[in-house]
This record gives C-alpha cells, structure tokens and sequence, in this order.
C-alpha cells in the first residue's frame, strides 16, 4: 500500500493487507519520485480475492499457473550455473579455497567462495562432527568460515546506500525505535536505529539475529510503515558496540 503523509508531503509504503503476499521488503529502495508516481490496486486486497475475480472475469488460465518460487528469473534454481553462465571462467579464478573455523584452522576445501551464503548449512561435502554453517565469507583470501548455529547470531549491524521512507532522516533523532527485517522471511526483530554518518545507519537489536548477512537488504519499520532501509555492509558475530542511550525498542513489537 502507499499514501501520501499530510505533515511531512512524504510518499511512505505500508505493508500489504495479505501478509503471505506483501512485498514492502522489496520495495524499500522506490524512491520518492518514483512513488509519487505510482499505485498499488492490490494492496488492500487478499490473494484469495484476487483470485475470486479473475475467476469471475473468465481468467481462469491465469488462476490456474502454477507460482513461482525461489529467484525467479532462474527457472531450474540452479544458482550456481547461473553465476557460471554470467562469469566466464569463474571456476578457474575461485575454485580450492579453504573451509575454516573462526581461528583460522583450515578444516577442508571448497568450491570457491560465490557459491557459498551466510546461514547456509546444506550442501557444504563437509563433516565437522557437529551441524557446521556457514558463518562468514572472505572473498579477499577465498575463505569460507565455518562454525555452530549460535555463532551465527548478531545483536548488530551497520547499513550503507540508504534510501527513506516514512522519514526523510534520523539525523537529530537519537535512538529511533523500530522493528527490522533483514531478508524477505525474516519476521522482524525489535531495535534501536542510530543515523552513521550522512549515509550509514547503525543497528542495535534487543535480541540477537542469525544470519545476517552482508549485500542484502536491511528494512526497519514503523508498525506496517516503511521507515527506510539500506544495505548491510558489516556482519558482526555476538554483540556490536553498545547503543549511546537506553530506548524504548523493546516495546516496539513486530507486526
């Protein structure tokens, strides 16, 4: 859903009606202009109306195919050959890097790194004698970090390359209170928001994240509206540095 905010003039994005379908995630980055000039039909509606509609209207071969899923524009999910397709000789340039622990102690070898995803547990060919994620990335050596569940865990992170939405900045707003979302799936998680520097936001969570990872996208939310977000430049493993001031981010519950 969008709507045009009286006092500020902002344009803000809400989260849709059917929950299962909304895609406010993925709009994050629309800018301002843009929304100006854009309308979301669907928005309050469900799916399962939607779909009573076009039955009615006669459409029923579109009701009838069949969703997508997964990364859409690759039919078979086979991410890997994509990138193979897309980078010519990439296998030759990554292939025999190191599987390591956080010390550094080499424990196998690996494909090369692209083809690896922070929280990624399937498909590694490796056995530690305990379920071993992926926990970091380093494309500088080609080293694939290897480590337990909790050592996936996160109380914060940092944003970069932000655009807003409902706020046009937290620049003079202290510790803002929010709820945010680091992947499409992720339900939200309760935090305390700081403006770094004139294009950097820094993210304290009340409780710690798994998986966050570096390149995906950062959302935090007033309630259903779209506060802003960004794209997570830092990964950090346990807690970041501490926020400058108590807030009120515990009360702010995921919706």
């Amino acid at each position: 859903q969008i709507r045009q905010e009286e006092a500020s003039g902002r344009f803000v994005v809400s989260k849709g009606l059917d929950e299962n379908k909304d895609q406010s995630y993925a709009l994050w980055g629309v800018s301002q202009q843009s929304l100006s000039r854009t309308l979301f039909p669907l928005g309050e509606l469900r799916k399962s109306e939607i779909y009573d509609e076009a039955r009615r209207r006669g459409f029923t071969a579109l009701v009838n195919k069949p969703e997508s899923y997964e990364i859409c524009f690759i039919p078979d999910n086979d991410y890997r050959g994509f990138l193979r397709r897309r980078v010519p000789g990439l296998d030759e340039r990554v292939a025999g890097g190191r599987f390591v622990l956080a010390d550094g102690t080499e424990v196998g070898r690996h494909e090369g790194y692209p083809f690896y995803t922070i929280g990624q547990r399937k498909g590694l060919g490796i056995a530690l004698g305990f379920p071993a994620y992926v926990t970091a990335i380093r494309p500088d050596t080609n080293e694939v970090v290897l480590g337990n569940y909790d050592e996936l865990a996160s109380s914060f992170t940092t944003l970069h390359k932000l655009n807003m939405g409902k706020l046009a900045s937290l620049e003079g707003r202290g510790l803002v209170p929010a709820v945010v979302k680091v992947r499409y799936h992720h339900p939200g998680t309760p935090a305390l928001l700081e403006q770094d520097g004139p294009d950097g936001i820094r993210i304290h969570f009340t409780e710690p994240v798994h998986a966050i990872t570096p390149g995906q996208a950062a959302v935090f939310y007033d309630g259903a509206d779209v506060l802003g977000g960004g794209w997570i430049t830092r990964h950090v493993i346990g807690d970041g540095p501490a926020a400058v001031a108590a807030g009120p981010a515990a009360q702010v519950a995921a919706q």
